[in-house]
């Protein structure tokens, strides 16, 4: 039986200047995110589209729903086949092309760094970051490759 899951986000735009969006440099693409119940996130524009660079960009929030979507179905798969996980950690990297007014994704690549306890299998903690990809909801719904490069490092005793 499927069930839908629904996700409400309100997004306010707070970069008007004054004079709204009667010139392309005379406002500031600056909102910010809510979602009930939790923090706000500050959000703009990627620098290269003129936004603040210190603020989250969509395209920064994508590569860490990939990232961290990723992260919780391996913890789960490592679970479910008794691989103990201790430390989880990933310099996830997405890559994008525009082309005048558009642009999409091209990849994004996880690099995931997995310490797992002595005991456990390093060969079914590889293998569960594969059944985590299929499992991954976000990465399920995106239309470009999402590649995964797992490090695997067994800690001594």
């Amino acid at each position: 039986m499927t069930r839908q899951h629904h996700y409400r986000v309100d997004v306010e735009w707070t970069g008007n200047l004054g004079s709204g969006t009667d010139g392309y440099r005379n406002y500031r693409r600056d909102h910010q995110i809510s979602i009930a119940g939790k923090p706000t996130l500050a959000g703009s524009a990627d620098p290269a589209f003129r936004g603040d660079a210190t603020r989250h960009n969509p395209e920064d929030m994508l590569v860490a729903a990939l990232s961290s979507c990723h992260m919780l179905s391996y913890l789960h798969m490592a679970a479910a086949t008794g691989v103990v996980v201790t430390a989880y950690t990933d310099a996830a990297e997405g890559t994008m092309a525009t082309l005048g007014d558009g642009g999409h994704f091209v990849e994004v690549v996880l690099r995931p760094t997995v310490t797992i306890t002595a005991g456990s299998d390093p060969a079914k903690a590889r293998a569960a970051h594969e059944a985590a990809h299929h499992a991954c909801f976000i990465a399920s719904s995106v239309n470009f490759p999402v590649r995964c490069e797992p490090r695997i490092v067994v800690a001594s005793d």
